[in-house]
């Protein structure tokens, strides 16, 4: 009998205690969620509209696929310029052209920094540092964005001729021979991924990526286009939800974690094998090298590496990106290549494929061309965020210092207040506007700093691509920027996969301006 009622006791005991347990969850998640939403509510920017959010996520779950067509959605109800909250985090979003050039432009420098994101700039960046375009705004970031630009000015850019025109001319060498002069199909990313890699690998460190089948190719395409999704704005909840920081299971933690070790890897060896060379005197000029042997230079070995993870970041994932979705859309738009051999036979025969490399963008429409594939495609949709160093007024609406923004370049691309019919593909756009505003680089202070590089690029790639060979469509893909997307949730959007077939326009001439560089 007295063991029954211990029994007895006990049992009810242990129920108890559950039915605590579980009412102090509950109440704590509930206390939880009514503290967070009185600061969520207290972070806003009090002058601004915006859509409404859920509980502790804010809209993040409205715009989690392709977010940068919702944030343009949304200027019909709110706007051209809104605010948005992701997790606790108040954001400003740009939505117009107009508005950019006010907020962005004419308070350039007031917009000079950038947030720190906990997974890429904690986890990720905390070894090797940041490229210059996700780096916060210091003297640091000064001294670097200095180099940065004097090493990618006009003058500077008229001594990598040589480095351009070997790179396209090795990309229109694997389209030719990859592609068995026009009788096979090409899947076009891998050799964009070479020239973009190779270029990037000459430029800072002296050496070249000149076979795609290295693996050392293969390790840094595939680190860097992990590490371009840790820079999403939108693909890491735990930067907003700062409740998920503490799981130590954390799948986004430990794949950061796993891409910077093997990044450290590759730029040890990068740095050490140039330092080899330069102690051995067989070094080639690049950005690191001058900027190590110049005495006068106030740039550390940390400084230098932050501009040589800008360099790869910005052609590995903007330049290749832009040129993927590119040969897919000229391969299903024969009058596109019609207008554009029309306008390249002013200057170069059929008996000239790979025109002349010191060509500064003399063919006006093919510097069209590329300005509406930057337009169009805008593969950087939102470009990286910026926050306010001082106090903004836009419109008589106080934005107050540490603000951050984001510029959404899809939506200021395809400003109709610009552009009559901006979701048509049309180069002529440019050639009838030349002076229109064009987002897809950025605005203001923190533009990026290697277009003019990005530009002279893409024209000589073009013009050689397009005097080499007719671009036939392969296999379908959709060349629709949205309905097209791989992944509509990366922060660079990629073109879903695809083959074309290089047709060469006059075979013997290519097989004789390509044999002639091998002698």
């Amino acid at each position: 009998m007295l063991s029954s009622t211990f029994e007895i006791v006990e049992y009810y005991t242990f129920q108890d205690l559950v039915r605590n347990a579980i009412f102090l969850l509950f109440a704590l998640f509930g206390t939880y969620i009514v503290i967070n939403e009185v600061l969520r509510y207290s972070a806003r920017i009090p002058d601004f509209k915006g859509p409404p959010g859920w509980p502790v996520i804010g809209n993040l779950a409205d715009i989690r696929v392709n977010a940068a067509e919702k944030y343009r959605q949304w200027t019909r109800t709110y706007g051209d310029v809104y605010q948005i909250q992701l997790g606790n985090v108040p954001i400003l979003v740009v939505n117009s052209a107009a508005a950019a050039k006010v907020l962005l432009g004419q308070n350039s420098t007031a917009w000079s920094s950038r947030p720190a994101f906990y997974t890429f700039h904690k986890v990720l960046s905390n070894t090797a540092g940041t490229t210059i375009g996700t780096s916060p705004f210091s003297e640091s970031l000064k001294r670097r964005r200095k180099g940065a630009a004097s090493a990618l000015n006009k003058p500077s850019i008229a001594t990598y001729i040589d480095y351009l025109d070997e790179e396209t001319r090795d990309f229109v060498r694997e389209g030719f021979e990859c592609g068995k002069s026009g009788t096979v199909g090409v899947d076009p990313m891998p050799m964009i991924q070479r020239l973009s890699l190779s270029l990037a690998l000459t430029l800072n460190w002296g050496t070249r990526m000149g076979d795609r089948y290295d693996p050392l190719f293969h390790e840094i395409t595939e680190v860097e286009d992990e590490i371009s999704r840790f820079r999403s704005t939108t693909g890491n909840l735990q930067d907003y939800i700062s409740l998920l920081r503490l799981n130590p299971l954390s799948v986004g933690s430990r794949r950061a974690r796993q891409m910077r070790d093997r990044r450290d890897v590759y730029l040890s060896r990068l740095n050490r094998d140039l330092d080899d060379r330069m102690e051995k005197g067989i070094h080639k000029p690049c950005i690191q090298a001058n900027v190590i042997l110049d005495k006068e230079a106030s740039l550390n070995k940390e400084e230098l590496t932050s501009i040589s993870l800008t360099m790869l970041s910005g052609g590995l994932d903007t330049v290749t990106t832009l040129t993927q979705w590119s040969v897919a859309l000229l391969a299903q738009r024969p009058d596109i290549q019609r207008n554009a051999m029309e306008a390249i036979r002013e200057f170069y025969s059929d008996e000239e494929p790979l025109c002349d490399p010191q060509d500064d963008q003399k063919c006006g429409y093919i510097v069209a061309l590329v300005r509406e594939c930057l337009r169009y495609f805008s593969v950087l949709r939102l470009n990286l965020p910026r926050t306010s160093v001082k106090d903004v007024i836009y419109e008589e609406k106080l934005v107050p210092a540490g603000s951050t923004i984001f510029l959404n370049a899809w939506a200021c691309n395809r400003d109709p207040k610009i552009w009559s019919d901006p979701d048509v593909f049309r180069p002529e756009r440019w050639i009838e506007q030349p002076e229109a505003p064009l987002f897809s680089y950025g605005i203001g202070y923190r533009m990026c700093v290697g277009m003019m590089l990005a530009n002279r690029e893409l024209y000589l790639l073009f013009i050689r691509m397009l005097n080499s060979f007719e671009i036939i469509q392969y296999s379908d893909v959709d060349i629709d920027p949205l309905l097209g997307s791989a992944d509509p949730t990366s922060l660079v959007t990629m073109c879903k996969e695809y083959k074309v077939i290089f047709k060469p326009r006059n075979a013997d001439a290519l097989r004789r301006d390509l044999d002639a560089t091998l002698r």
